[in-house]
C-alpha cells in the first residue's frame, strides 16, 4: 500500500478533522445567511442617487487638485481658503489615488461584493489558519500519544520518510480544502451580490488584487499548518502546540507589547510575529513609533515606519523552517516508546 495514500485515508477518517470541516461549513452558512438577511437589491433610484454622489465627490477632488496647482502657479484666486491644501499637490491628485469614489460607496444597507470581498477573504483565511493549525497538531500529536506512529514504523521502518509523508499529506490535504472552500465561499457571496445586493465595479485589476491576497492567505494557512505539526511533534502531544501558542499570545503579544511600550523600545512592532503576518498578507503595513518623536517639540515629526512583505516573508519562512527542522531532528533521535 502506498504510504501517502494510507496517510490520506487516516487523515480523512479522523473524527476531529470531520468535526472541523463541519464547523467550517457552519461558519460559512452563518456568514452567508447573515449577509443575505442584512442586504437588499438596490433600486434604480438608489443606484442613480449613489452614482450622482460619487460623481460629485470625484469633481470636488479634481477641483481641489486644480486649486492646489493654481496656488503653486501663483494665481490669486487659488489663495483664498487655501490654508488646508497640502504643500505637495500630488497628495490630493485623484489620478494617484488607489481608488476613486464609486456608487457602491453611497449605497446603504446593500451588500457590495467589491467592497466586502477583501474582509470576507481575510475572515476565511483566519478560519483556515485555525483549521490547519489544529488539524496539523492533532494529526501527529494523537498518533505520537497513542502509539500509532510506532505501529506505522513497524511496517515502514524509516522515521524521516514516515514523518515527511505525514507532513506532505497534511499540507496537500489542507491546500486542496483551502482551494475548494475559497471557491465555494467567493462564489456564494458573488451570487448573494447578484441576487440580493450589488456586485460593484469588477475589472481585471480587482480580480488580480483579490487573487493575490488569496494566494498570500493560502500561504499563511500552509505555514500555520506546518507550525502546528512541528510543535506537536516536538512536544509529542496536541496540547503542546496549543499550550505553546497560547503562551506566546498571552506572554509576548499581550504582556510583551505592554512592557515594550512602558520601556519605550524603538519600533516595538518589529518584535511581534503578528506584525509580520499583517505585513505579508497586506504587502505592507505602517506602524507608529512613539519613541521617535520624544525629543521633537517645535517641528513636525513623522514617527511612522513601514514594514513590507519581503522581510515578513523571510521571518515567517525562517520560523516555519526552523521549527520543522527541529521537529524532524528530534523525531529521528528520540525514543518513541
Amino acid at each position: 500500500m502506498n504510504l501517502v495514500r494510507a496517510e490520506a485515508q487516516r487523515l480523512a477518517a479522523r473524527r476531529f478533522v470531520q468535526l472541523m470541516v463541519l464547523l467550517l461549513l457552519a461558519a460559512f452558512a452563518v456568514t452567508a445567511a447573515t449577509t443575505l438577511a442584512g442586504s437588499h437589491r438596490p433600486t434604480g433610484a438608489e443606484l442613480a442617487a449613489a452614482q450622482r454622489e460619487a460623481a460629485a465627490e470625484r469633481r470636488d477632488m479634481e477641483l481641489e487638485h486644480d486649486r492646489c496647482l493654481a496656488r503653486d502657479r501663483g494665481e490669486a484666486w487659488a489663495h483664498e481658503s487655501s490654508y488646508y491644501l497640502p504643500a505637495d499637490c500630488s497628495e490630493i491628485d485623484p489620478a494617484l489615488r488607489n481608488r476613486l469614489p464609486v456608487a457602491a460607496d453611497y449605497l446603504s444597507g446593500v451588500f457590495t461584493f467589491t467592497q466586502q470581498a477583501e474582509p470576507l477573504l481575510y475572515f476565511l483565511v483566519a478560519f483556515l489558519m485555525l483549521f490547519g493549525f489544529l488539524v496539523g497538531a492533532s494529526y501527529i500529536g494523537a498518533d505520537l500519544n497513542s502509539g500509532g506512529v510506532v505501529n506505522l514504523l513497524l511496517w515502514r521502518p524509516r522515521r524521516l520518510t514516515v514523518l515527511g509523508a505525514k507532513l506532505g499529506t497534511l499540507l496537500g490535504a489542507v491546500l486542496v480544502l483551502s482551494v475548494l472552500a475559497s471557491l465555494a465561499y467567493l462564489v456564494t457571496f458573488w451570487v448573494i451580490a447578484r441576487v440580493g445586493g450589488y456586485p460593484g465595479p469588477t475589472d481585471a485589476a480587482f480580480w488580480a488584487g483579490l487573487a493575490e491576497r488569496w494566494g498570500r492567505g493560502v500561504g499563511l494557512v500552509l505555514l500555520a499548518t506546518a507550525i502546528g505539526f512541528a510543535i506537536a511533534t516536538m512536544g509529542r502531544h496536541t496540547a503542546a502546540a496549543l499550550g505553546a501558542v497560547a503562551a506566546y499570545l498571552v506572554v509576548w503579544e499581550l504582556g510583551g507589547r505592554i512592557v515594550l511600550q512602558i520601556l519605550e523600545v524603538t519600533r516595538p512592532d518589529q518584535l511581534l510575529l503578528s506584525s509580520y503576518v499583517a505585513a505579508w498578507i497586506s504587502k505592507e503595513v505602517r506602524f507608529y513609533d512613539s519613541s521617535a518623536c520624544t525629543d521633537v517639540y517645535y517641528s513636525y515629526c513623522d514617527g511612522t515606519y513601514l514594514l513590507t512583505w519581503q522581510p515578513a516573508l523571510a521571518v515567517l519562512l525562517l520560523l516555519t523552517a526552523g521549527l520543522t527542522a527541529t521537529a524532524f531532528a528530534l523525531f529521528r533521535r528520540r525514543d518513541l516508546i
